[in-house]
């Protein structure tokens, strides 16, 4: 078969997902599929934020939820990310499964998830996730490691009886998407790749194949 024979039978077999309809179910599958395949942490993704002069920032947090809402992660909202997204209410994620050979883009407005919704969420971590949750203040500079240590004892102490409660300055945020592309490897680097877009969270979607 010559080259451009084997270009053209790559192209073809490229259909599978490019026909789905709705971008909630497909991210589902394939993050079902990654659950199956990743060796650690499939629902791990890259946040990106942008501080008050809009240099970007971006780091890797893990998905707590996800549904026609939207995406859901928890974090300190006095950290670095958390006055990032209190500051813009915007925000975009990515999934890559390597093994999978596929990637996932998101973006979106940002919204704060309810109180019963992080209480809840809270509640179902281990004890002393909680605990470090409140001895930990997250991106601030640390003295020593002692220090730290040191804040741990403190708040264990301090819980050592019953529940450990959500601190008043941890909760969740929701990336309610816009925008959700889903790429997937081919060879000769002709990949797949098909955005689901609208103009806001009430609009209904619209898909579009884009260039490799």
């Amino acid at each position: 078969m010559s080259a451009g024979k084997d270009i053209l039978a790559t192209l073809t077999a490229a259909a599978g997902f490019t026909e789905a309809a709705d971008p909630f179910a497909l991210f589902a599958d394939w993050m079902a599929e990654a659950s199956k395949s990743e060796p650690n942490d499939p629902n791990a993704m890259s946040l990106a934020t942008v501080d008050g002069d809009g240099l970007p920032n971006v780091r890797m947090v893990l998905l707590k939820e996800h549904s026609a809402a939207g995406f859901v992660f928890y974090t300190n909202c006095e950290s670095q990310k958390g006055t990032e997204l209190l500051g813009s209410m915007q925000a975009a994620i990515n999934f890559h499964w390597k093994s999978l050979r596929r990637q996932v883009r998101v973006r979106g407005p940002v919204e704060k998830v309810s109180d019963r919704e992080a209480d809840e969420y809270f509640a179902s971590r281990a004890r002393d996730s909680r605990i470090g949750a409140w001895a930990s203040q997250q991106s601030r500079p640390l003295e020593s490691r002692f220090a730290l240590e040191k804040a741990v004892a403190k708040y264990a102490a301090r819980y050592a009886v019953g529940e450990v409660p959500r601190p008043p300055y941890w909760s969740g945020f929701r990336i309610v998407p816009v925008y959700i592309e889903f790429w997937h490897d081919r060879p000769f680097r002709l990949h797949d790749r098909v955005v689901f877009s609208r103009p806001d969270a009430a609009a209904p979607w619209s898909k579009q194949r884009l260039y490799p």
